[in-house]
């Protein structure tokens, strides 16, 4: 007995030529030329349009088996007469044929056949601009049905039911886009309403700004430049405080801000204690900036003459500021150098950075303080500055050009005729020391004194900073990395620390040989570094052997 036409079990015909589907472990998705058509068609809105571009891509076991056999995780409901009505949807030869297939099997029907049917509706039409009226008829009747079945799929083939639909041209406000776009609504998590936000006045919105982490991340320099500009009565010392912390941690070096913070201070002096002043004045030393603000440092010394014994570490902290800047007031020192100070001090746990700070500090009145008639730290008391290289050298060392400038030495010179990372007196970390003799040649560090002495022997008054204070006849060269980080942002200015201990290595005696970071990236290859550096020394009239190896 033949079966009625149109039950499962019929032989169906063969996909016609361009009919394809995915294969075992492929996606479906449209051509662009059809996609194209339905966005410049602006059939649907924007948002939809948006909606429907962010959509997860079709996994073709989602849509159910192929005519290839795969089945979906776990074999589920999909295997048997289910398998079978797909391949007849896949191969229907007209769109009245996949509505036949679909009406007449209720009871073999699954939630994944409709994307498959409307996937194979975009073939059959992809070659035809606009049906024929018997088949406009048949697309109403699909649509009739994905309509009332769609209360059973689940999101998945909903977006896929959507996304094929607008493909399709369907237009925004058809039964059928709305019907699943309502679908898709009622399936999407409820999202709690937002908190109210407070109502933020004056200096609240601008301690809300800088406390928000993206703001601290990304440091926005319009940004920063427009709080500048606030009025005076929203300006408290804790808005400052984030202000300077901020221009001193991204390395902004912003004069409108700093002029601000420099007329906050004088201002407010008598307001500020020195722990909040410690913070006010950090990004001045840090960006190696002295305003112009006349009273800056008068304030400064009377604040440090009236709080100097109440918090010996903010006082410090504030010298080393002022030391970045040149500008040392001789009856501050007096006081953080007399044995009553440092007696007091010995028995705090902040003892040993103290005693770092105040190192450095007598190295400075040594170096640059020539008519200082005060007390000086005691010998028993000095430790080495910096005895390693910094915190931000080390964090950023695999963005350092050391170690490809340590081969192109090595190679030039010779492993015997330079030192990496030695620490001289007082405490300085070269990056790179070379001793050279009186006619210029570059002699092997182990034959010679690599340090000169500390302190330094005098010289006349007025001698140039570069200029060897010593009798040795051999010469220290220092070459100096001048990192991208050594600098403020988006400036040629080195960083107060930086600068500080170029000067103070050129008042030691050694003669500075600064390598800067756009000369060493514009190097291609350890080849042109070795060029490099070889016009470098040359130029400074040093001569060596052959390469050493």
């Amino acid at each position: 007995m033949r079966r009625p036409r149109g039950e499962l079990g019929s032989r169906a015909p063969r996909p016609t030529e361009g009919a394809t589907c995915a294969g075992p472990g492929e996606s479906w998705s449209p051509s662009p030329n059809s996609m194209l058509r339905v966005l410049l068609a602006a059939q649907a809105s924007a948002a939809q349009l948006s909606g429907l571009l962010l959509l997860p891509p079709i996994q073709p076991f989602c849509l159910g088996p192929s005519k290839w056999g795969d089945r979906p995780p776990g074999g589920g409901p999909h295997a048997g007469p289910a398998q079978g009505l797909q391949r007849l949807l896949e191969q229907a030869r007209s769109p009245g044929e996949l509505v036949r297939w679909l009406g007449q099997n209720p009871t073999k029907v699954r939630a994944h056949h409709y994307p498959v049917a409307l996937r194979r509706l975009g073939q059959l039409l992809g070659s035809r601009p606009r049906p024929p009226p018997v088949e406009q008829t048949s697309l109403q009747d699909l649509s009739q049905l994905i309509i009332r079945n769609c209360p059973s799929f689940d999101i998945h083939t909903i977006h896929v039911c959507l996304h094929l639909a607008v493909l399709l041209g369907f237009p925004s406000d058809a039964p059928l886009v709305c019907a699943l776009e309502r679908e898709r609504r009622f399936r999407l998590p409820l999202k709690p309403p937002p908190p109210l936000q407070p109502v933020l006045r004056g200096g609240q919105r601008l301690e809300a700004a800088l406390s928000c982490p993206h703001f601290l991340r990304h440091p926005q320099q319009h940004l920063i430049r427009s709080l500048a500009e606030a009025r005076p009565e929203e300006l408290t010392p804790h808005v400052m405080v984030r202000l300077a912390q901020h221009l001193a941690r991204h390395r902004l070096r912003e004069p409108q801000l700093l002029e601000a913070i420099a007329h906050f201070l004088v201002v407010q002096e008598a307001q500020l204690s020195s722990k909040v002043v410690q913070k006010l004045v950090l990004p001045f030393g840090r960006l190696n900036y002295f305003p112009l603000e006349q009273q800056f440092m008068p304030c400064l010394e009377r604040i440090l003459a009236r709080e100097a014994g109440a918090a010996p570490l903010a006082t410090v902290n504030i010298l080393m500021s002022l030391c970045q800047l040149r500008c040392l007031p001789s009856r501050a020192l007096q006081f953080v150098f007399s044995p009553g100070f440092i007696s007091h001090i010995s028995g705090t746990p902040h003892a040993p950075i103290v005693r770092r700070y105040l190192s450095l500090l007598d190295t400075a009145v040594e170096l640059e303080l020539p008519g200082y008639q005060g007390p000086r730290l005691p010998r028993r008391q000095k430790v080495p500055i910096f005895p390693q290289p910094l915190i931000t050298d080390r964090a950023r060392c695999k963005y350092s050009h050391k170690d490809i400038v340590a081969e192109g030495l090595r190679q030039l010179l010779g492993e015997e005729k330079y030192r990496q990372d030695l620490t001289v007196p007082p405490g300085y970390c070269t990056d790179f020391l070379l001793c050279v003799s009186s006619s210029g040649a570059v002699l092997p560090v182990r034959t010679q004194d690599p340090f000169l002495p500390y302190p330094p022997r005098s010289c006349p008054q007025g001698q140039a900073a570069s200029q060897p204070t010593t009798q040795d006849p051999a010469q220290r060269v220092v070459l100096m990395l001048q990192e991208r980080w050594h600098f403020c942002r988006d400036s040629r200015v080195l960083l107060g620390s930086r600068a500080l201990r170029e000067r103070h290595l050129g008042l030691l005696g050694y003669q500075l040989l600064p390598l800067p970071f756009e000369e060493l990236e514009s190097q291609r290859g350890l080849h042109q570094l070795k060029s490099y550096l070889r016009q470098k020394l040359q130029a400074l009239g040093l001569r060596w052997g052959p390469e050493g190896g």
